[in-house]
């Protein structure tokens, strides 16, 4: 079962900067997200929070919730989170960091991720398809037979 976390302003997808977010809803995106995730053999549940303290719980509690791995779009607290970071890292279950932009093509305080320290790896850049390009690594990491 794979954890998909969606961080701060991430529930206005669809109507917030559609020229750098897509027009997707979120809702939209979870589907996508689940639907990919049953291709691949993987459970999918996702969840969003505008709040820090909320993700950081969600972190925490994944593994004893019998999450396998978590895929998290941190939002704004890509940037800027360290206690998002120590919760990464106080916990055994790999991350992948996704973003929808390209972080490194965007304003200088946008190009630099603390959170991606903590993880296995980090996909940008490529709108939705950058939730499962994520999955896809989790589905092999896991040696997980798709369906």
């Amino acid at each position: 079962m794979i954890l998909v976390l969606n961080g701060p302003n991430l529930n206005m997808l669809g109507t917030r900067e559609p020229e750098v977010y897509g027009r997707m809803t979120l809702e939209e995106l979870e589907e996508l997200c689940q639907s990919w995730g049953a291709e691949l053999g993987l459970e999918v549940v996702c969840r969003q929070s505008n709040f820090e303290g909320q993700i950081i719980e969600w972190i925490q509690q994944a593994q004893g919730e019998g999450y396998e791995a978590i895929v998290l779009n941190p939002g704004a607290l890509t940037h800027y989170s360290i206690a998002v970071l120590d919760a990464i890292r106080a916990q055994s279950l790999p991350v992948v960091e996704v973003h929808l932009s390209n972080i490194h093509a965007r304003e200088e305080y946008r190009r630099h991720s603390l959170t991606a320290a903590a993880a296995k790896g980090l996909v940008s850049g490529f709108g939705a398809l950058s939730y499962k390009l994520a999955l896809a690594y989790l589905a092999d990491a896991l040696e997980v037979t798709p369906r």
